[in-house]
């Protein structure tokens, strides 16, 4: 077996070198021509649309040092780079987490444009007259659409935007009428357009806003006025409790897809002949002036929904852990990436923008190709990590249930068996009172290599596991297709106690004890 998997990454290399050879002379530059990527992408060499491999070869390096899944770059509507990380691949629908607010305020840019919304300094209590709300003041009264638009409505809120815990997402999770939630947030010591403060409320907001005035799902007006158009299937697209699609978080797309959305805006609103957006829209977006305050990059600016990077003459949909859709105006590029860690917005514009050489095609560069396909065949073929002896306590263990008191890492109870098939049964608390126990289940790999489970809404789960001393498992477990990752480690003493280790999302140890068959 050993040896297949060194053939099986020539084949990948293989493949990726003729693909790059088959478009030398087919994907020059055509600054005239308007390439519209339907049904999906047309294909080109870095080089024959001015770009370097090799420059491209050291970002995709830079990726497996944030745990990258995926990341595209195209220029003049041309894919020039398309890699995918193992285990993820490319077919996988990928949670946008807040990158989802961007596609929001695009739908709130299209009910302005059909009329449906008379401007964006409209009030937002007016919109939900039939709702009683509470900690009304004349503060709250002025808080407008495009203060939501811009996360300066001044509502009280903490969501931890450069740390912390958190609390109003958890609180809103928790609340049975997520609406109601944001509404009743009283105002805090700023009033409306003062200062920007991250709220993804706000944004929870403009999707209810968009059911409200449209008479439909948001999903249904986005798949009918945005996604369809640009060839993207319906996709996953979490909701609330009352069925609302979240604001905030929680819309799934392929990386293909997200490349669209950008290019959208890059065309200034335009496909294909179709004005799916003001063009003025997406002027201003391409001029965000309102400071982030971000002390990792003072030079973050923010308007509509969308991040940048004036600077460098870059705008942005962001997600938490790096999920970005990246436009570059000037350069006619369009970058999506999905990770697992935070990454630096700046470093990759830079390495982006610093690969384009040239407004004219390059010559061929047979070395700097074959050094961009090894770079994508190595983080697309899997390798194994070192797994230890299978100690006697594993088979004391396996099959028996350890069940934990209330923890930060959310773990209620875990099941692992070592037999011929391993496998895992986890049971999570989900803060949801409509469904407080999620429970999963799955295989998990012991050589070193992941096993995924099946395909979910919110993609699919890839785990491992290795003995790291007689009495200490580690379990690695990749939420594929969601931008999450968690290591865990179980150290088992007698027959039947066990100590939980791991880290919390805002990156906090966490030690919890547990017992097999305690309540």
């Amino acid at each position: 077996m050993p040896n297949k998997r060194p053939a099986f990454a020539d084949l990948v290399r293989g493949a990726v070198i003729l693909l790059m050879a088959a478009c030398f002379g087919t994907g020059e530059l055509r600054a005239a021509e308007s390439v519209w990527p339907i049904p999906d992408w047309q294909m080109s060499t870095p080089e024959g649309q001015g770009m370097d491999s090799a420059e491209l070869a050291k970002i995709i390096a830079y990726g497996k040092t944030k745990s990258f899944d995926s990341l595209l770059v195209t220029r003049h509507g041309r894919i020039v780079l398309d890699a995918y990380y193992a285990p993820y691949t490319g077919d996988i629908p990928h949670n946008l987490n807040s990158a989802t607010k961007s596609v929001v305020s695009s739908l709130v840019a299209m009910l302005r444009k059909d009329g449906l919304l008379a401007s964006f300094e409209h009030p937002v209590l007016d919109l939900f007259a039939d709702r009683d709300v509470a900690n009304v003041d004349e503060r709250k009264k002025a808080v407008t659409v495009q203060h939501l638009l811009d996360m300066t409505s001044g509502l009280e809120w903490d969501e931890g935007f450069e740390g912390g815990r958190e609390q109003s997402m958890i609180d809103m999770r928790r609340s049975p009428d997520w609406v109601k939630f944001i509404l009743d947030r009283p105002m805090s010591s700023h009033a409306p357009g003062e200062l920007l403060y991250y709220n993804s409320g706000n944004s929870h907001l403009l999707s209810a806003i968009v059911t409200k005035l449209t008479g439909t799902a948001t999903a249904t007006y986005a798949n009918a006025k945005l996604l369809g158009p640009l060839g993207i299937a319906p996709p996953f697209w979490r909701r609330d409790p009352q069925g609302i699609a979240i604001g905030g978080f929680g819309l799934s797309l392929r990386p293909h897809d997200m490349a669209k959305i950008g290019f959208l805006y890059l065309r200034h609103g335009e496909w294909a002949g179709q004005q799916l957006l003001p063009a003025e829209w997406v002027d201003s977006v391409n001029h965000a002036t309102i400071r982030m305050n971000a002390t990792f990059d003072p030079g973050l600016t923010y308007h509509n929904q969308f991040w940048a990077l004036p600077d460098r003459h870059v705008f942005m949909a962001v997600g938490y852990h790096c999920q970005v859709i990246m436009v570059f105006p000037d350069l006619d590029i369009v970058a999506a990436m999905t990770a697992r860690d935070f990454c630096s917005f700046r470093r990759m514009a830079e390495g982006i923008s610093g690969a384009v050489k040239s407004e004219a095609p390059l010559p061929a560069n047979s070395d700097a190709a074959r050094l961009l396909a090894d770079a994508v065949s190595d983080v697309s073929t899997e390798k194994p990590t070192e797994v230890g002896p299978t100690p006697r306590i594993a088979s004391v263990i396996s099959g028996k249930t350890y069940r934990f008191a209330t923890n930060a890492l959310d773990v209620r109870s875990l099941s692992l068996s070592f037999t011929d098939r391993p496998g895992y049964a986890v049971e999570i608390d989900s803060h949801n009172p409509a469904n407080p126990v999620i429970q999963e289940r799955g295989p998990i790999g012991l050589d070193g290599l992941y096993r995924k489970s099946e395909p979910t809404s919110f993609g699919l789960r890839a785990v491992k596991g290795a003995w790291v001393s007689g009495d200490t498992f580690a379990i690695d477990v990749q939420y594929v297709g969601l931008g999450e990752q968690q290591k865990f480690s179980l150290s088992f003493s007698g027959d039947n106690k066990v100590v939980l280790r791991g880290r919390a999302r805002g990156g906090r140890e966490v030690t919890v004890d547990g017992e097999a068959g305690a309540n």
